[in-house]
């Protein structure tokens, strides 16, 4: 960057256009969202102050992020916050950054739960940044919660972003565990939710650079087919589900079929429906215990 007065319209316009150089996703929005990170203003507010002058320590933290980002660094690993649903999540490297398209699974767990009477045991499989388990717990706190991760670094910022939510940092109990594998069959669960890792793992290879080589593959990589993990989960929910009980779980597009044939195998669930979403396309597995 010249070494000129710059203001809020000028910053915003080179990095842009630089950022258009370096063929960045978004380059307007990304611009942006590092500014007013850097500044501590909401992205409204940089075009009220369009001229305002930018001194010299915020330039050089600005261009901090600036270059992390031409390396196609996603723009939540740099600020450290991502927004999902109702809330602003912390996250970083170890977590998958919380995707809009996961908003309609939480909303159809909303639909399943709010009409229920009795108070219900609810467990989220892989919770990552914890933005699923937790804005489920702040629609609805009624219930007993507890979220699943095989990272232990991954509970560590669920704990952290459920403690910043909540006055009650007892709300959820978040346990380090293989999906279910480390957990008691003495207890079942009334309604199990994940959005496990689904993509196929030479397809992996062929995503944008944002997901490729800075989010955990861990959290991706679904294996051969992209269902090894989905699999895993329906077979072992079949011993942790209640008798009227509902799996929920995210899926790939094409992954509907294969799915419906790993139910059929379990011998265990009564339904299985697959939901598209908003573009068409197969997004969410409703798999129950019960006969509805």
């Amino acid at each position: 960057m010249k070494s000129e007065q710059w203001t809020i319209k000028s910053v915003l316009n080179w990095t842009q256009t630089y950022f258009k150089e370096k063929f960045v996703e978004s380059p307007r929005l990304s611009a942006e969202l590092l500014l007013a990170d850097t500044l501590g203003l909401e992205r409204i507010d940089l075009y009220v102050q369009f001229d305002r002058p930018l001194e010299k320590q915020e330039l050089s933290i600005f261009k901090a992020k600036l270059l992390r980002r031409a390396q196609h660094e996603p723009v939540a690993y740099i600020t450290g916050t991502k927004y999902f649903w109702k809330s602003s999540f912390g996250v970083s490297s170890q977590v998958l950054i919380p995707r809009p398209e996961t908003e309609l699974l939480l909303e159809t767990a909303i639909s399943f739960i709010q009409p229920k009477q009795k108070k219900m045991r609810i467990i989220e499989l892989g919770v990552g940044s914890g933005a699923v388990i937790v804005s489920l717990a702040s629609e609805i706190p009624e219930h007993a919660y507890v979220g699943t991760d095989y990272s232990f670094l991954a509970i560590q910022t669920a704990r952290q972003n459920a403690r910043k939510i909540f006055s009650n940092n007892n709300r959820i109990q978040f346990v380090v565990s293989d999906w279910l594998g480390s957990l008691s069959t003495d207890y079942q669960y009334d309604f199990i939710i994940s959005n496990p890792p689904y993509i196929p793992s030479h397809i992996l290879r062929t995503l944008q650079p944002e997901v490729s080589h800075f989010e955990p593959q861990i959290a991706l990589d679904g294996g051969h087919d992209g269902i090894k993990h989905i699999q895993q989960i329906i077979q072992q929910a079949a011993h942790y589900l209640s008798s009227d009980g509902i799996l929920l779980l995210e899926i790939g597009f094409d992954q509907g079929e294969h799915v419906e044939k790993c139910v059929a195998e379990s011998q265990t669930f009564k339904t299985v429906k697959v939901l598209k979403d908003y573009a068409g396309h197969n997004r969410i597995a409703c798999i129950s215990s019960g006969a509805s």
